[in-house]
């Protein structure tokens, strides 16, 4: 039996009428989760699709249907909501999806239909939430490595997203991992932030679960994230104070809107005691401003492939500019070249590929360990050279800018120039000359080849609507190298620089 349900098992004998999943309308105690998680276990083991999507807003059922997929040991793969159309209909091609269970009855129609995939539909309901299965006829399965629990798709930058297979216990590991560096405990009350699908959300709700906690998962309209419209902080903010919730975790532009609010004083909020913020550079002023709100937010550093966090910072153990101490389950080393690689808990392959796969996972990370602490400095594939031969990790140079109150974000560039300008999204009610200082002051800690030499006001402030960050928050380089290569061009043109 998987760890998670075990463990459920026992919370059911030992606190049966404890809230373990609600929404804030519907309220199922541990006893009612069981029983529905063995009940559709056992449906589908009846039936053995070789792979099951899961296509859904954020529910109860939601994660009733995927600890069901782990009970029953069919791969469970989650179709992320923020994925375009063409993304959703690959994974589902690529995975050999053979039951689709969706919250959308037009899915099949508008996606998958076109496209010439036939399926047969039954209506039926798990856990209040009614729901539409596709059996899907497919002329041949896909190459899912054996002992395959989950396919996660990784949203990459451009093209077609690469499935990530993971097994029951690396999912375990790091759920136990978390659980303990948390300290999380039966009072607590976990607030799902972040879609189920992405698999941050969905470990974390395992750590919570494991420990017997209650997981509160509004809908994405609820807590302010409808895709096609952006992010509403202030709506967030009223969730994490209407659930009581004293674990969440964040991306670093969620974590920004919410000091917002807070620093505004419209919402107050006193429930929390382990917030976690990651996916993407954090900056260090955003952690300043939280601690001075009295705002428990820490950092964390993990990745997919090694099924999701390997290091996090906690109350007992936390170091600024670091991403904490790798959790007990992960062995962190660092290559000659400076990658980051990580032992622990490692994919068993991709969706569709034969490839081996290496004991110690290189991360594609560049940083250091000290005293225990990781630090991470960039991605080995976004360092550019320049025209003098100096290899820069622009994540370093954009945490400095944005550790600056005048920025709120930033795009470094520089590949095959003698200098390096920047695009930028200035703080509200930021001046030019604000701008200016701000970067006067970073380029005085900085080495000359590194330094900002000219710089521009970006159009809008970057986002996941605008495809110019990804869902976790990183910055997606080559969109904004597309958009800003023209008006980038004339700054070089006109603008003359020393860098000695």
């Amino acid at each position: 039996m998987h760890p998670v349900i075990a463990a459920l098992a026992r919370h059911a004998a030992r606190r049966p009428s404890q809230v373990a999943l609600t929404d804030g309308a519907r309220r199922i105690d541990h006893v009612t989760v069981y029983r529905l998680v063995r009940d559709v276990a056992s449906a589908l083991a009846c039936r053995r699709p070789a792979a099951v999507a899961i296509a859904m807003d954020n529910t109860p059922a939601w994660l009733v249907l995927d600890l069901a997929c782990l009970g029953a040991r069919i791969p469970c793969v989650p179709v992320p909501g923020f994925f375009s159309a063409l993304q959703q209909t690959h994974l589902i091609a690529d995975a050999g999806v053979e039951l689709l269970i969706t919250d959308r009855p037009d899915f099949h129609t508008e996606l998958l239909a076109p496209l010439g995939i036939a399926g047969t539909a039954v209506e039926r309901e798990v856990a209040g939430t009614r729901l539409t299965q596709f059996r899907l006829q497919r002329a041949q399965r896909s190459c899912l490595p054996h002992g395959t629990a989950k396919v996660t798709y990784t949203s990459g930058t451009t093209g077609s997203p690469k499935g990530v297979c993971l097994d029951g216990a690396a999912l375990a590991r790091v759920a136990q991992s978390l659980a303990t560096a948390c300290g999380l405990q039966t009072e607590d009350r976990h607030v799902s932030l972040l879609p189920l699908s992405t698999l941050l959300e969905n470990v974390a709700v395992y750590a919570a679960l494991l420990a017997g906690a209650t997981c509160c998962v509004p809908s994405l309209t609820q807590i302010g994230l409808p895709v096609a419209t952006g992010f509403d902080c202030e709506r967030m903010v009223r969730q994490l104070a209407l659930h009581r919730a004293t674990t969440a975790i964040t991306t670093p532009q969620m974590a920004h809107g919410a000091i917002e609010v807070l620093e505004r004083g419209t919402v107050r909020l006193d429930s929390p005691r382990f917030l976690a913020v990651g996916g993407a550079v954090v900056p260090a002023v955003l952690l300043d401003r939280a601690a001075a709100l009295g705002l428990p937010l820490y950092q964390g550093y993990g990745l997919t492939e090694c099924a999701s966090v390997v290091a996090l910072n906690t109350p007992q153990h936390n170091r600024s500019g670091s991403v904490g101490r790798p959790l007990p389950h992960a062995c962190v080393s660092i290559a000659e070249d400076g990658e980051v690689l990580v032992e622990g808990a490692v994919p068993l392959g991709y969706a569709g590929s034969n490839a081996a796969i290496p004991a110690a996972w290189p991360t594609g990370d560049v940083g250091h360990m000290k005293d225990g602490y990781l630090y991470i400095t960039g991605r080995r594939r976004n360092i550019f050279i320049t025209s003098f031969g100096r290899n820069i990790a622009p994540e370093w140079v954009e945490g400095e800018l944005t550790c600056m109150p005048a920025i709120r974000q930033v795009w470094v560039y520089g590949e095959g120039r003698p200098w390096n300008t920047a695009v930028i999204t200035p703080s509200p009610g930021t001046t030019r000359a604000q701008i200016d200082a701000a970067i006067e002051c970073v380029n005085a800690r900085l080495p000359a080849y590194a330094r900002i030499s000219a710089w521009l006001e970006s159009e809008q402030p970057f986002s996941f609507s605008n495809g110019e960050l990804t869902a976790n928050g990183r910055l997606r380089r080559d969109t904004l190298l597309a958009h800003y290569f023209r008006p980038i061009e004339r700054v070089y043109k006109e603008t003359t620089a020393d860098v000695s």
